[in-house]
């Protein structure tokens, strides 16, 4: 169990960082990713667009954040609170002015071979939408 919380942890604080390579050093090469009221993508490249598409638009950092684990280490949970700013308009999403935004989250994940095989990501996108100033 410990192992798989260090990779997770592993891949937050490269999050907070913005070292896209070592976050997805974390994950499979087939990795699954379920984007929050979203569709699955599959794969380390998809995985690599979508934080190109992130960086482009958003500053994050994840701050208190827990993560929780089965005893097998297999399948993990972690909450985090986002401070965040909207620096550039995401398609299809609200127009952004350098909105700023507090926002919790979480993410669910599964590991096998030391590596992340699925993250599923939930916030509340109405809160979020509310808090950029958008009609929700």
């Amino acid at each position: 169990m410990s192992d798989s919380v260090q990779l997770v942890q592993r891949y937050y604080a490269a999050f907070n960082r913005g070292d896209w390579d070592a976050m997805l050093d974390c994950l499979a090469e087939e990795v699954a990713h379920d984007l929050n009221q979203g569709e699955r993508e599959i794969g380390r490249e998809a995985f690599r667009a979508f934080l190109a598409r992130m960086d482009r638009s958003y500053v994050e950092r994840l701050e208190d954040i827990v993560v929780m684990a089965t005893a097998d280490g297999r399948r993990l949970a972690a909450e985090y609170v986002v401070h965040g700013e909207y620096r550039t308009t995401d398609e299809g999403l609200p127009p952004a002015t350098g909105q700023r935004y507090v926002l919790p989250g979480g993410a669910f994940f599964e590991v096998r071979d030391g590596r992340i095989t699925r993250v599923t990501n939930y916030y509340n996108l109405q809160e979020w939408l509310r808090q950029v100033g958008a009609e929700a």
